[in-house]
């Protein structure tokens, strides 16, 4: 199972938010890049990097932080946020992400996102399932869309996609534990996707379960943030 660790970007900066409520933010490092590089020198080989200001704004803000990141660090990078149209997509690929992640326009414009996947391949093209119960969650996870999680997963997978970052809202940047009786069910329902684990992951055990469950990779964020995992926690698993 892949470690990805996540940086979230807001103002340029390294901030966490809970449950993806804005008013709750925390910021814990004004450079990014020195982040990115403390995951790359621990051993870590891939990052998750959100441009929050780009979810916000419908089009990507962080480029020049990608771009410093993906310079100065070998790091595989999947960015997301505010990749809206083809121009973003190539400006985020351009600036030296390995992967995008379409969110809300898989929901909105799936016609966009279905030519994206023919056109660069599900290895470059992921998948955000942002959910909360049932529903996938759009616009910043604002909002609760009409589509259920099982409907957008058959429906990507049908059109070609792979690989998902699977975010249960509920849980994401709390340290409660990661969904785990979710992603064991979503791994046994649909053997052919590629599932990344975000949202909640607090200790190694949560780690070590979600491997065990068959998660293809997870995303760990606050804790790494708050100390209940620390770097060298995560070497068995590089």
């Amino acid at each position: 199972m892949d470690i990805i660790p996540a940086i979230d970007l807001l103002n340029g900066q390294c901030v966490r938010l809970s449950a993806g409520d804005f008013a709750r933010q925390t910021t814990y490092d004004a450079d990014p890049l020195a982040v990115a590089q403390r995951f790359e020198a621990a051993g870590v080989r891939r990052l998750h990097l959100v441009d929050l200001d780009g979810a916000r704004a419908g089009h990507p803000v962080n480029l020049a932080v990608l771009e410093r990141i993906a310079r100065h660090t070998g790091l595989d990078i999947d960015a997301g946020g505010g990749i809206q149209t083809d121009a973003a997509l190539a400006q985020v690929l351009g600036a030296g992400a390995a992967h995008a992640t379409a969110g809300s326009l898989a929901v909105r414009a799936p016609a966009t996102v279905h030519g994206w996947l023919a056109r660069h391949g599900a290895g470059v093209v992921f998948l955000g399932a942002d959910f909360l119960g049932a529903h996938v969650m759009v616009n910043a996870w604002a909002d609760r869309s009409a589509w259920t999680l099982a409907a957008f997963l058959e429906a990507y997978l049908a059109a070609g996609a792979r690989t998902f970052v699977c975010t249960d809202v509920s849980k994401d940047g709390l340290l409660q534990g990661p969904a785990l009786a979710i992603y064991r069910q979503l791994v046994l329902d649909y053997p052919a996707a590629r599932f990344i684990a975000s949202g909640g992951v607090t200790t190694v055990a949560d780690l070590e379960a979600l491997a065990k469950a068959g998660l293809y990779g997870a995303i760990v964020g606050k804790a790494l943030y708050e100390g209940t995992i620390v770097l060298a926690d995560l070497r068995p698993f590089l």
